[in-house]
């Protein structure tokens, strides 16, 4: 049975100059220590399966002399350290490029190497900070690729990248693919498992000193969807994710080379999909960036009515703002340009600034 704790989810957010006037003014409070602020937040106690909600004012909470509620309400609020060497003052944009014949949206378009090597570029002239490099589909119902296939596709990808702009993340489960993509200049390695696949996974993560990125699944690929079942979605995904940070903290990773991605589309329905988003302000109890990845997934088709992925730009633009409306700190993205430009107009329109 699950241990009764405490989760914190701000809400009543501020943006730019009305956020620093409110906690000037101690009536609220700064979400991960970025230009957000929160005027209340719903506390919840117990376990997924049986929990209590209350709502709390940012000054209530500030004065709180409860010992595991302060210790939450200091890593909602502290601010977060660079992540991979990038400042996360702003949202983040990780370009994605998948050297595969079969992913959902662009399986086929870059699977060879000069294709791959040409996308990362133009995703890195687009505003990518993070370009994302993977070498396996993981999409519902895909099989897995064997270490050497995986290898083949991607190492010559990264070798090929030297002097880009943007930091190299490597989408992978394997440990051996991981390393050699370290070594190739890597230095994210993005692992839907959360290193849960490949027990030797973290022992690599650890020995090239490589940024994490630890997400959520419920389930392997091939079956995730089948009839994906929580109690709570939002306080299971929290859990998972809190014990895999701790597991990597434990074997010596500090928290600091950490982001979390609760994992939208990875063994999740509609519904469940849509609770994450709602709560996206939750998880920033795990005291870690929070890396989002909504673009073209099958539950913006289905809000939309669109079956092909491609045409879910517009709706993944929106998922993108509603999660940095929500101090998300990295943005995983097929259009950079597109994000790159949405989120523009709504810091502008929000923050009241071009910056």
């Amino acid at each position: 049975m699950a241990e009764a704790k405490l989760y914190l989810r701000p809400i009543g957010s501020l943006y730019g100059p009305a956020a620093e006037a409110a906690v000037a003014d101690r009536l609220a409070l700064p979400l991960a220590g970025g230009p957000i602020a929160f005027t209340a937040a719903v506390l919840i106690e117990g376990t997924p399966r049986n929990s209590n909600r209350r709502l709390l004012a940012a000054r209530t909470l500030a004065e709180s002399r409860d010992a595991e509620l302060k210790a939450l309400l200091k890593r909602v609020t502290a601010p977060r350290s660079p992540f991979a060497g990038l400042g996360l003052e702003r949202p983040v944009l990780m370009g994605i490029v998948n050297v595969t014949p079969d992913s959902f949206s662009d399986g086929g378009l870059y699977d060879t190497t000069e294709e791959a090597i040409a996308r990362a570029a133009e995703l890195t002239a687009a505003g990518a900070d993070i370009v994302d490099i993977g070498g396996e589909s993981t999409r519902p119902g895909s099989d897995a690729v064997n270490e050497a296939e995986e290898a083949a596709r991607i190492l010559p990808v990264i070798g090929g990248l030297a002097g880009l702009k943007a930091v190299i993340a490597i989408d992978t489960r394997k440990a051996s693919v991981a390393r050699a993509a370290a070594r190739g200049g890597a230095q994210i390695l993005n692992d839907v498992s959360a290193l849960t696949y490949d027990p030797a996974s973290l022992a690599v993560a650890v020995e090239e000193g490589l940024s994490l990125v630890l997400m959520h699944a419920q389930g392997e690929p091939k079956t995730m969807q089948d009839n994906p079942r929580y109690d709570d979605v939002v306080l299971e995904v929290f859990d998972y994710l809190q014990a895999r940070i701790e597991a990597a903290e434990g074997a010596g990773i500090d928290r600091t080379r950490i982001a979390a991605d609760p994992g939208l589309g990875f063994g999740k329905t509609l519904a469940h999909n849509l609770a994450l988003l709602a709560n996206l302000s939750l998880f920033h109890g795990l005291g870690a960036p929070l890396l989002i990845g909504a673009s073209r997934k099958r539950f913006i088709g289905g809000l939309g009515q669109e079956k092909d992925p491609h045409a879910r730009e517009p709706g993944s633009h929106a998922a993108a703002i509603a999660a940095a409306a929500q101090g998300a700190q990295i943005l995983r993205v097929h259009d950079v340009a597109g994000a790159r430009q949405a989120l523009g107009v709504w810091r502008a329109a929000t923050f009241g600034t071009e910056n």
